[in-house]
């Protein structure tokens, strides 16, 4: 066995135990790392050197020149900017779909699109996995877009064929308010919720991986790079963004004019179109070997540690922390990692001791670099989690707001703008705050900040969490003066009725605040994740953004059932009542932004408390908190 013993980056003052270096019997947990050559195929298909890229066939590319860049960058943007299209206009249009065609209740068809909403989103974590375990992130996003596809061409017949759908004759407004009219039968709605899903899971392999391939194509050796990845950033929102203005208004006149079936097979026509550009792209993508699977990494690594839970870092048969030889890790695709100080329970997973003997399981001993992934993806938790809260917000902006704009005028001078077209301006201000951003709001923030980028990631989160606390509070205010208005005016009980004296575009306040507490929030979380997480988990780390989203739609709905059944009251009727003029949308405001608030001093402790990576460049070591 070839052994070489190396000194610790960290400074070896530093001990597990908070003890100070004057103990002379005690051997110093980072000042040695063991090294040995034994491992380097241990943990799945050998190493290579860092994240060099590499093509399609898993080779080294001769020219770099020839692939990546932007023009590889334009491809995938469409794939997002389909898919988004697709996941807005569903959930823009299922639930009328469900309530007119399908003659659910709009409480039930309310969860059911809410949940359908979480499990595209929360199940990314299914398609980070695979995707940096064994597919790698192109053929993730061309199995699932395929599967989205599918889906959707369901949802399509589902919604054109007379089969799929109950009879609708004698069914007009009142009928339906009244649940007087013919129900779908439980196959029907068995074939509607299987195709639906399966369009869910076909997000799970696109939402985590589109973003971190894009990212790939750029040279991470250029001096442009965080400014090229800043932009990419941005403007990949942008594309997301492209596509719900469109979910909300085209698709929408679509359906209005021609009907469900060719609203949602607009859908599928788009989504066509992007698979056949992404797969048009191959020849110019770069690729990132995936590096084993990352549970596999994280289990073995908790394992170790409570095998040796009861070993002593001062104990005689310590020999060091164990590691690979040289500069590249054990890991695929990722290189070695520095030995940091903090969540020292885990270094125990690295502890070598005499009884490992030559040639140790790595579910006894783990290397250094496996073991600072873990800490890595621990650390990176409480960010994401904080954005859940907006992600509640932002959800029930889709199902609450709408049923606003249904009792208010939203005529522009002789222009009638559907009340499924309101969702829009958020997307129409997060085009002009991205268009802005860096003509107005860079150069300003510099001046403040001193970071080149205006704000660093963790800040523009803050200002994004911000910014939706004054949007939900807003909405509370202007709910309750709508409420009481449609009380004095006589249409406590016409509630979808508009008035025409109220215009609906006072609406446009919240909508614009959220769409730019969404831009600063997601933006600068999905470049932080990409940045911070591990070289062979990237993916993963995009998928904790997904997560968080998916999380927030689960939310909504808990929140949702748990405030019908507090505050029902003996005539069945709560906050949360059909009847939007004698519930009390705007208590739920008011606890939104309440819950709000809270989790933004949460976010603020958290940022405060988060170390950045240690990277190459003296630059980025002087990044260290918010």
């Amino acid at each position: 066995m070839v052994v070489s013993e190396i000194k610790s980056p960290l400074n070896v003052s530093e001990t597990p135990g908070g003890c100070s270096s004057s103990s002379v019997q005690r051997k110093e947990l980072s000042v040695f790392f063991i090294e040995s050559d034994n491992r380097r195929l241990a943990l799945g298909r050998g190493y290579t050197g860092g994240t060099t890229p590499v093509n399609i066939h898993g080779k080294p590319i001769a020219n770099l020149s020839k692939t990546g860049g932007w023009i590889a960058a334009l491809f995938i943007f469409g794939n997002e900017m389909a898919e988004r299209m697709a996941y807005f206009g569903l959930s823009v249009n299922m639930v009328a779909f469900m309530f007119y065609v399908m003659h659910r209740p709009f409480e039930s068809s309310s969860n059911a699109v809410n949940n359908f909403l979480g499990i595209s989103q929360a199940s990314s974590v299914l398609g980070g996995f695979l995707a940096d375990a064994y597919l790698g992130r192109y053929w993730t996003i061309a199995i699932f877009t395929t599967m989205y596809l599918l889906g959707l061409i369901g949802i399509t017949l589902g919604a054109s064929l007379k089969m799929f759908i109950p009879d609708q004759g004698n069914c007009d407004q009142l009928s339906l308010l009244l649940g007087n009219c013919q129900p779908a039968k439980s196959w029907q709605m068995l074939y509607l919720y299987t195709v639906l899903y399966i369009t869910g899971f076909g997000a799970a392999g696109i939402r985590p991986c589109v973003s971190s391939f894009g990212a790939d194509q750029f040279d991470e050796k250029s001096k442009e790079y965080k400014t090229h990845l800043d932009r990419f950033f941005n403007f990949f929102y942008l594309s997301v963004t492209l596509g719900a203005i469109i979910a909300f208004t085209l698709v929408v006149y679509v359906q209005m004019e021609h009907g469900w079936g060719m609203a949602f097979g607009t859908l599928a026509i788009a989504m066509a179109i992007s698979n056949a550009l992404f797969f048009a792209g191959t020849p110019l993508y770069r690729h990132r070997l995936p590096g084993g699977s990352p549970l596999t990494r994280v289990a073995q690594v908790l394992v170790a540690a409570f095998r040796k839970r009861g070993a002593a870092f001062t104990s005689s048969e310590f020999i060091g922390l164990y590691e690979v030889p040289g500069l590249k890790s054990a890991i695929n695709g990722s290189r070695k990692i520095p030995h940091t100080g903090d969540f020292r329970w885990l270094d125990k997973a690295a502890l070598q001791l005499k009884e490992d003997g030559l040639e140790p399981s790595p579910w006894k001993l783990c290397t250094v670099t496996q073991v600072e992934e873990v800490k890595i993806l621990i650390r990176l938790i409480p960010i994401p989690a904080c954005t859940i809260m907006l992600s509640l917000v932002l959800t029930e902006y889709l199902t609450l707001s709408v049923q606003q704009a249904y009792t208010l005028n939203t005529h522009i001078q002789h222009l009638k703008l559907p009340v499924t077209c309101m969702p829009v301006f958020p997307g129409l201000s997060i085009f002009l705050i991205l268009s802005l951003y860096y003509s107005v709001f860079v150069p300003i923030t510099r001046r403040i900040t001193g970071n080149p980028h205006g704000a660093s990631q963790l800040q523009r989160v803050g200002i994004g969490l911000a910014v939706s606390i004054i949007s939900v509070a807003w909405a509370g205010l202007f709910e309750n003066y709508r409420r009481h208005y449609a009380i004095q005016h006589g249409f406590q009980f016409n509630f979808l009725t508009q008035m025409p004296d109220l215009t609906a575009y006072w609406l446009l306040i919240q909508y614009c605040l959220i769409g730019i507490a969404e831009v600063f929030c997601i933006v600068g979380l999905l470049e932080f994740l990409y940045e911070e997480a591990p070289d062979a988990m990237k993916s993963i780390g995009s998928a904790y953004a997904a997560l968080a989203g998916g999380l927030g739609c689960f939310a909504a709905t808990i929140l949702n059932n748990i405030v019908k059944a507090a505050t029902r009251n003996s005539d069945g009727n709560s906050w949360l009542s059909q009847n939007i003029n004698t519930g009390r949308f705007d208590c739920l405001y008011w606890l939104l932004t309440l819950l709000s608030l809270l989790n933004f001093c949460v976010f603020l402790w958290s940022a405060h408390r988060y170390k950045y990576r240690a990277v190459e460049t003296e630059e980025d070591k002087s990044r260290t908190y918010l």
